[in-house]
């Protein structure tokens, strides 16, 4: 038997792995030590800080990593961007330097963030994680995210996954998709009213996880998804306080096509800030 070692690449590119990937933005990293351990299709990746980007190892597909790090988005141009109405973003930008936001796979994101309604980020992952190892390709101690087909072909077994009652619209999307009703890749050439008025027709999403996915896998860079921790801050630093739709249209009058970015550095915000 020959096994194939897959040499580690260099990545230069002006990223911080740890907010990256440890924001809650993707539900499928761990840290081990100074190692970032995930699973990018079909590939287990590790991913280790450097001065100047990343080292990787687990594939040779640099395209795949570039792509999936957003590595056409110009920090500086977004950062100055939607900084220049709000010193406050601006002063988070500077202590936050290489927080990207992330582009994932359609599929994936859309199913992932159907799970995350009513749940904190460690209950999304063990749903993310109980959903791959039930139904998923076992990668060698990882699993890949599983397809439509695969879900619907397991879907006696979905109570195994500790959805509760969010079993029947995981599955239920999964038809959808598989039928071709839904194609998530379409989406993403929509422009964002669009994409998200699609993704509001699906049972079980809502205005913010919408965003979400807008955001983390539609490239809909104005996206600007609210939970409970960006809801407190818009009222208390920027006196909004009124629907959902109200604070989502002020925050992207006033952040401009990177709010996106914003959102991301006003979320991180409770863990720089004392």
């Amino acid at each position: 038997m020959f096994v194939i070692v897959v040499p580690d690449m260099r990545i230069e590119l002006d990223v911080s792995l740890d907010p990256t990937l440890g924001c809650g933005q993707a539900h499928r990293w761990i840290k081990k030590g100074d190692i970032w351990e995930g699973v990018l299709g079909k590939e287990i990746i590790s991913l280790k800080q450097t001065e100047d980007g990343f080292e990787c190892s687990g594939t040779d597909d640099k395209a795949m990593i570039l792509d999936y790090f957003r590595a056409d988005d110009d920090l500086n141009e977004i950062y100055a961007d939607c900084s220049k109405n709000d010193p406050y973003v601006a002063s988070l930008a500077e202590r936050c330097p290489g927080l990207r936001l992330l582009r994932q796979d359609p599929w994936e994101c859309m199913a992932t963030y159907l799970l995350a309604t009513n749940a904190n980020v460690k209950r999304i992952g063990c749903m993310v994680e109980n959903v791959c190892k039930e139904f998923g390709k076992d990668l060698g101690g990882r699993y890949s995210f599983p397809t439509p087909e695969e879900i619907i072909d397991g879907k006696s077994r979905i109570s195994n996954c500790r959805l509760g009652y969010r079993d029947e619209r995981f599955v239920e999307l999964a038809h959808r998709v598989a039928d071709g009703d839904i194609d998530p890749y379409e989406l993403r050439k929509m422009d964002y009213q669009g994409c998200v008025n699609m993704l509001l027709s699906i049972k079980g999403i809502g205005p913010k996880v919408a965003d979400c996915i807008a955001l983390f896998s539609m490239d809909h860079l104005e996206a600007f998804p609210i939970d409970a921790r960006i809801g407190r801050m818009m009222k208390e630093r920027y006196g909004q306080d009124g629907n959902y739709r109200d604070i989502s249209d002020y925050a992207r009058r006033k952040f401009g096509r990177y709010a996106g970015y914003a959102q991301e550095l006003l979320y991180h915000s409770g863990f720089i800030d004392p």
